[in-house]
């Protein structure tokens, strides 16, 4: 049974295959066992008549002389039964053994038959029910017999069976849209589960079977405490956050006294560096600010934005798309996410290029470079927070190795993709991809 029922269908599905297999099994046994008791009911009704016709019709025609035993047979024929004397007719066939129980039920309602060597064949075996046969006289001749009426229920009606069916089913198609009514709770909460964490979430109504309603009440309350988790996590790193950058404020401050141009120069390096650990573990963990609404941005404008900060540092920058397309997006969050890419490609090679192609499904934006590029092994690892590739690119950036991860994060929640693929003539191209 459980390699009837793969995994891959539903509950649902399982359910009404089940009830389906049952039912099927159960109408055709009943079925079965139905015509096979008509069936023998039938043939002994069938017996009991043929019986009586032939003993009646052996004594009558026995007892004429033989130029009137046609005319007698004819005379007792019926619209069940035909019966044919002629003196220079042969024996019949010996018996069919399909038919070997009917000759004995015949045998037992008329014992006498039983010295005539009462033969019986179907006319045409396995398309017809006609019963041919013939029984021997006294005197060595044979008369002979034949149904004008096929017998009935001698084979199993396929038939009755598929119209026993057509309830079933129907009773199948009503049990199953019952069943996908007792399990729309079920599908809410699947629903939920996989809207959980991309917004506040709003409690699944408890309602259907008692059992589904257990499984809604835990769901509720364990979204409750992941979200109350998520929501004192954020609360202390933004306090965390404050507090750290008001002792650095005053660092920065004390620097500036610093007489050492050399060490001066030293302490605001460090200080920028624990500045930038501290403002990239709050962006990806989500403690320094609130969400934002997605509003209609114009990315373009975006890109080429961050491309002219690039080639105001003097370094080679360009940028190739339109001139405007707008995505509802996070403004602040994607700029930052796109910021990073930039960020990314200048530090390691020196120069970026930012393409913008905009489709019918979708926009997608390419950030290359012509640097050293990243290990093929290595492509999906470098999504994971706090990972820092050393062989790949030098240990001298500031941060956790937040960057590519936080970048991935944003795209995430504008329901995009981040990919990553080395450039056949060399450096790395980063695609944001953001469907329509």
């Amino acid at each position: 049974m459980r390699r009837l029922l793969r995994p891959s269908i539903g509950l649902i599905g399982q359910i009404v295959a089940i009830l389906l297999l049952t039912m099927v099994i159960e109408f055709g046994v009943s079925t079965l066992l139905y015509e096979r008791a008509s069936q023998f009911s039938v043939r002994d009704d069938e017996a009991r008549r043929l019986a009586e016709h032939l003993v009646i019709a052996r004594r009558l025609v026995a007892e004429q002389p033989a130029v009137r035993r046609a005319e007698m047979a004819e005379d007792l024929t019926t619209e069940r039964y035909a019966l044919h004397w002629q003196q220079s007719l042969p024996a019949p066939p010996p018996i069919a053994p399909a038919l070997d129980s009917m000759r004995h039920q015949v045998i037992e309602w008329e014992p006498s038959l039983a010295r005539s060597d009462l033969r019986l064949r179907l006319s045409s075996p396995g398309r017809s029910s006609v019963v041919t046969g013939g029984l021997q006289l006294p005197d060595g001749s044979w008369l002979y017999f034949r149904t004008l009426e096929p017998l009935q229920n001698l084979n199993l009606a396929a038939e009755r069976i598929l119209l026993a069916l057509i309830p079933a089913l129907a009773l199948m198609l009503l049990g199953g849209l019952l069943i996908q009514q007792m399990l729309r709770p079920m599908r809410n909460l699947a629903a939920a589960a996989d809207r959980f964490g991309d917004g506040v979430h709003a409690p699944v109504p408890e309602d259907g079977p008692g059992e589904v309603r257990r499984v809604v009440a835990a769901f509720n309350r364990m979204a409750g405490r992941i979200q109350r988790l998520i929501a004192d996590r954020t609360q202390a790193l933004a306090a965390v956050g404050h507090d750290l950058r008001t002792p650095l404020a005053r660092l920065r401050l004390r620097a500036d006294g610093v007489e050492d141009p050399a060490v001066r120069a030293a302490i605001g390096r460090d200080l920028g560096e624990m500045e930038a650990m501290i403002a990239s573990l709050l962006a990806f963990l989500g403690g320094d600010s609130d969400p934002e609404k997605p509003v209609l941005t114009d990315i373009a404008v975006v890109c080429a934005t961050l491309i002219d900060d690039v080639e105001d540092r003097d370094l080679p920058g360009s940028y190739e798309g339109p001139n405007h397309c707008e995505v509802r997006v996070r403004p602040v969050a994607f700029k930052r996410a796109l910021g990073n890419l930039v960020e990314n490609a200048v530090h390691y090679a020196g120069n970026v290029v930012i393409r913008l192609d905009s489709k019918s499904e979708g926009v997608a934006i390419a950030v290359e470079d012509d640097g050293p590029g990243i290990p093929q092994e290595q492509l999906k690892r470098v999504l994971e927070p706090f990972v820092r590739l050393d062989t790949a690119r030098p240990r001298d950036t500031v941060g956790f190795g937040l960057g590519l991860p936080i970048v991935a994060k944003i795209v995430a929640g504008e329901g995009g993709t981040l990919s990553l693929a080395n450039r056949a003539e060399g450096g790395l191209r980063a695609t944001i991809f953001l469907p329509r």
